[in-house]
């Protein structure tokens, strides 16, 4: 199988792709706790797509002991509620970092859609592909980059840098609120991780 990459969205240049240093994951795990994920969605159908050669009678899931692709990218895309939906992680220089950082990315999405609070779009608004199309925006950047701290910043630098980026953003001050969203979403993922 070979990744299906969504045309017009960016790569990580190879790079630039970090070693994660904020958990630990085999692939097993990763692919187990996203299938979950999905099922506590309720999506009508998911696919996983990687540079790796996947098992065709469970394609979600790649053959084991396969040597890392040259390419770490993953792509995860399902159906729900009649609509399409896409997220994408290129960050790390490891599948398995990359799925369990798109697959953390779908559960917080997850946690903060069954939050009893009234917004203007869904959560996955920014993960619907656009009618007849299958390309969206990618997911977040990871945590960390967003904020400008280290992978395994102190929570005082998380909150300090949390701050400092807020001041940049808040619509207050005449910043973009999605920016302001994303930055807030850094500071809880890393404070949470």
């Amino acid at each position: 199988m070979s990744l299906d990459w969504p045309s017009g969205w960016e790569r990580m240049p190879a790079r630039e792709r970090s070693k994660n240093r904020n958990y630990e994951v085999d692939l097993e795990d990763a692919i187990g706790d996203l299938e979950d994920e999905m099922r506590l969605l309720g999506v009508d159908d998911w696919r996983l797509s990687t540079d790796m050669d996947h098992q065709s009678r469970n394609p979600n899931y790649p053959y084991a002991n396969q040597p890392e692709p040259e390419d770490p990218g993953v792509v995860i895309r399902w159906s729900m509620d009649g609509q399409q939906y896409a997220v994408a992680c290129d960050a790390y220089s490891r599948i398995r970092d990359n799925l369990r950082t798109a697959g953390l990315y779908i559960r917080e999405k997850r946690k903060m859609s069954n939050r009893p609070v009234t917004t203007g779009e869904a959560e996955f608004a920014n993960a619907r592909l656009p009618s007849g199309e299958e390309d969206v925006v990618a997911a977040d950047p990871p945590p960390h980059e967003v904020l400008g701290v280290s992978p395994d910043a102190s929570p005082e630098e998380i909150r300090a840098a949390f701050r400092e980026r807020a001041k940049e953003t808040h619509a207050d001050v005449g910043g973009d609120t999605e920016a302001f969203k994303r930055v807030k979403r850094a500071k809880e993922a890393m404070l949470d991780g």
